[in-house]
């Protein structure tokens, strides 16, 4: 079982799963690899030359693979409440196991209608529904957080990264019951 299944590979989901991982929670990201970032040409994230969303969707990649996240294409159909934490069920037939779930499935909020979060109407364009969090990143379902444009935040890349380590954070500061902070020096 792992300690968090981040749902969406995308900017959010893969900042999300930095901070995880680092922090020593085994971490897994599932992507269906169709998120609105592999489309995008990025001009405005900070520290970053023009890039492609394809080459930085790439790059995070590495990042997250390097402190131990799992990355496995698939395509979530259903998460599942269980007496200690939750299964995810795939299109593929292949279900994980996770004792938190971070969901940063962008503008699509099919999913978290189908399991029963509280949405409530998107302010961005092309954004129907978003998820219903807290500050924190908590939906009204224990163990399950929503990051990224999926949570309401705007969908420029920055701004979606940022939220997804935020919502980390936070998941980690419950953990521990004590404020989570990642710092190195050089």
């Amino acid at each position: 079982m792992y300690d968090v299944i981040i749902i969406g590979g995308g900017p959010a989901g893969q900042s999300a799963a930095l901070f995880t991982s680092k922090g020593g929670l085994t971490t897994c990201i599932l992507d269906n690899e169709k998120g609105l970032t592999q489309r995008a040409l990025i001009k405005n994230h900070y520290g970053v030359e023009d890039v492609s969303g394809g080459d930085l969707v790439a790059v995070g990649h590495k990042q997250a693979e390097k402190f131990g996240t799992d990355i496995k294409k698939a395509n979530v159909t259903n998460v599942v409440k269980k007496d200690q934490g939750f299964t995810v069920e795939t299109e593929e037939g292949d279900n994980y196991e996770g004792k938190q779930i971070i969901l940063a499935t962008g503008a699509n909020a099919k999913l978290a209608e189908n399991i029963g979060l509280h949405t409530k109407p998107g302010d961005e364009p092309y954004v129907k529904h978003v998820i219903d969090v807290d500050a924190a990143g908590r939906t009204n379902i224990e163990g399950i957080w929503a990051a990224g444009t999926a949570a309401g935040v705007s969908v420029h890349t920055i701004i979606t990264s940022g939220d997804g380590a935020k919502v980390a954070v936070n998941l980690m500061s419950d953990l521990k019951g004590e404020r989570y902070v990642d710092h190195d020096a050089l």
